[in-house]
C-alpha cells in the first residue's frame, strides 16, 4: 500500500507541483526532504515553518539543485538563538539559499545568517524583490550590506515590528542565557493575539492535516492518500 501511494505522489502529482508549505513538520529529517526535494522541479514556491528538525546538511543546497524555478521561500523559526559561541556554522543555510538564484521574495525568521551569509545571498540572488530578516540578529547592516539592499523594494530588518508575523513571536535566546523561563514575557505575539484552545492546538501541530494551506478533511480520498504518502517518504 504505501508504494501505491508513493507511486500516486511522485509519477502523477510530484513533478508538476508548484506550491509547498510545510508547517510544524517536526519529524521531517533533512534526509528525507533532500530526497523527496528532487521530485519536485517545477517548485515555485516553499515555506519551512517552525520544521525544527530541517535545515543542515546541505538540504538548501539540495533545494537549490533540484528547484531551478523556486522564486519564493520561507524559512521561519521559532526563535533566535544566538549560537555565537559554539562552534556553530551559522551561515551554512544562508550559502544553500544562495544558490537559489531565481529567488524574487525570501524570508528568514530568527536565523542565524551573520553579514557574510546575506552577502552570499544578495550577490547570487539578482532577482530578489522582497527580503525579510527580521529577528536575525547576527546582521549588522553596515555600509556595505545597505548598498546592496538598496535595490530591494520591500525589506525588513532584524528588529523591524513583528505586529503582522503569522505565528507566535519569541524573545532571542542569548548564548550562556537558560533556554527555559517561567517570565510570562517570554513570549510576545505577532498580529493580534490569541491562544488556541487543545483541539486548534492538536489540528495545528497535527503533520497530516496542513499541505498548501489544504485541510485533510477538504481533499477528496486519493489526495489523502498522497498527502500521508509523502509524509511518510519525508520522515
Amino acid at each position: 500500500m504505501i508504494i501505491r501511494f508513493l507511486t500516486i505522489v511522485y509519477e502523477k502529482r510530484a513533478p508538476c507541483l508548484k506550491s509547498l508549505r510545510l508547517i510544524s513538520c517536526f519529524d521531517i529529517l533533512d534526509e528525507g526532504f533532500s530526497a523527496a526535494v528532487k521530485k519536485f522541479p517545477l517548485l515555485e514556491e516553499l515555506e519551512l515553518t517552525l520544521c525544527d528538525n530541517l535545515g543542515e546538511n546541505d538540504v538548501f543546497k539540495a533545494v537549490g539543485k533540484a528547484c531551478p524555478q523556486l522564486k519564493r521561500f520561507r524559512l521561519s523559526k521559532r526563535c533566535f538563538y544566538n549560537y555565537k559561541h559554539s562552534g556553530y556554522n551559522k551561515d551554512e543555510q544562508a550559502l544553500g539559499i544562495a544558490t537559489m538564484h531565481e529567488l524574487r521574495s525570501l524570508q528568514l525568521f530568527a536565523n542565524n545568517l551573520s553579514n557574510e551569509g546575506l552577502t552570499a545571498i544578495l550577490d547570487n540572488c539578482p532577482f530578489l524583490e522582497s527580503l525579510d530578516i527580521r529577528h536575525c540578529f547576527n546582521v549588522s547592516m553596515d555600509d556595505t550590506l545597505q548598498a546592496k539592499c538598496a535595490r530591494i523594494k520591500t525589506l525588513r530588518l532584524p528588529y523591524d515590528s513583528t505586529d503582522d508575523y503569522d505565528f507566535q513571536v519569541h524573545k532571542p535566546i542569548w548564548s550562556g542565557a537558560d533556554f527555559f523561563s517561567d517570565s510570562d514575557d517570554d513570549c510576545i505575539y505577532g498580529g493580534p493575539d490569541y491562544i488556541l484552545d487543545s483541539d486548534e492546538y492538536d489540528d495545528y501541530c497535527d503533520p497530516y492535516i496542513y499541505l498548501d494551506g489544504v485541510y485533510e478533511d477538504e481533499l477528496d480520498e486519493e489526495d489523502r492518500m498522497m498527502l500521508k504518502a509523502m509524509h511518510m517518504f519525508l520522515k
